[in-house]
């Protein structure tokens, strides 16, 4: 099986703005202004819908099915042998036309004990295009006092308690799952997460969604900020969230390893894609993989069965993994 060319895969009007960004990336022309996330090699649904947000093959079926029907040659013998079917991964391409809210997603523990759902949702971004983000606590809050900001809405005091961050392109940030964070607006991201769409809205007022309604996943404010974490980030703690990624090679804190991988290829002639399951991004330049010429914005899909893949030219790539199995 060889890897596939996917073209862009938006869910439309999401709740907060964007979308230009991943367009010039892609080079796809157009625009809309409520598509800020491009889902890459998805089996993953938008939350409480049927089949929004699922990669369609180019023979037609969903990515999800192709991988339940065949999931050895999608995904490799010891990953079936450890997990099955379930791919561990989504990536995404995410553009912030504004800032997003500050929000934290549960921890694989709480989404089985109070969602019925396999995963929580860790997640973990490479900088494509940088400015500002948010993440991690300046100091402890007392569950009262974060439950009293939510519920008048304090979006001020809220963001305030996050540490401030500069990113630039290159640059990643780690995201465990409990922890508050927002993305400033204008950057652009490649995201990796476990496969969920989970998430626990602290303010909603700037955007188009009934927090006060569904900014809980249905559980009640009171249980659901109970997966927040609520423990301060020291300086030094805030340096394992944010970093500088290496020139090549693994990219993300040994933390996110259980969860995901993401690989970093410089290809300055040639270069070699291991084998396995992977979503993969070329970055920057112009790479040949598989015969086919990748400008900037590609993304592959790429079964275990492919084997490893050559690449030629100048540019970088970028390999998203689920975690080893």
């Amino acid at each position: 099986m060889n890897p596939i060319l996917l073209p862009s895969n938006r869910p439309a009007e999401r709740f907060y703005r964007g979308g230009a960004r991943i367009s010039a990336f892609r080079g796809d022309g157009g625009d809309a202004p409520r598509e800020p996330e491009d889902w890459i090699g998805s089996t993953t649904t938008v939350r409480g819908e049927p089949e929004l947000g699922l990669t369609t093959l180019p023979d037609g079926r969903v990515l999800r099915d192709a991988v339940e029907q065949d999931p050895i040659t999608w995904l490799g013998d010891e990953h079936v042998a450890r997990w099955g079917a379930d791919t561990r991964l989504l990536v995404k391409l995410l553009d912030a036309g504004q800032r997003l809210p500050v929000h934290a997603h549960p921890h694989d523990d709480f989404a089985a004990a109070h969602l019925g759902r396999a995963h929580g949702k860790a997640e973990a971004w490479y900088i494509l295009q940088g400015g500002t983000v948010h993440v991690g606590l300046r100091q402890g809050v007392e569950a009262a006092d974060l439950a009293a900001l939510v519920d008048r809405q304090d979006a001020t005091t809220l963001l305030g308690l996050l540490h401030e961050v500069e990113v630039a392109p290159g640059d990643v940030v780690w995201v465990p799952p409990g922890e508050l964070h927002a993305i400033g607006a204008g950057v652009l991201l490649l995201e990796l997460q476990q496969p969920e769409d989970l998430s626990i809205l602290l303010e909603w007022g700037d955007f188009a969604i009934d927090g006060a309604a569904v900014g809980h996943l249905g559980l009640g404010f009171a249980l659901a900020l109970a997966a927040v974490n609520r423990a301060a980030r020291s300086r030094d703690e805030l340096r394992m969230l944010v970093s500088t990624a290496p020139g090549s090679g693994s990219v993300f804190p040994v933390a996110a390893d259980e969860y995901f991988r993401l690989e970093r290829i410089p290809v300055d002639g040639a270069a070699v894609v291991g084998r396995g399951f992977a979503i993969v991004i070329v970055s920057r330049g112009e790479v040949m993989i598989d015969g086919r010429r990748l400008c900037a914005g590609s993304s592959l899909l790429v079964p275990d069965a492919a084997g490893a893949l050559d690449a030629t030219g100048a540019g970088e790539l970028l390999v998203a993994r689920p975690p080893a199995p």
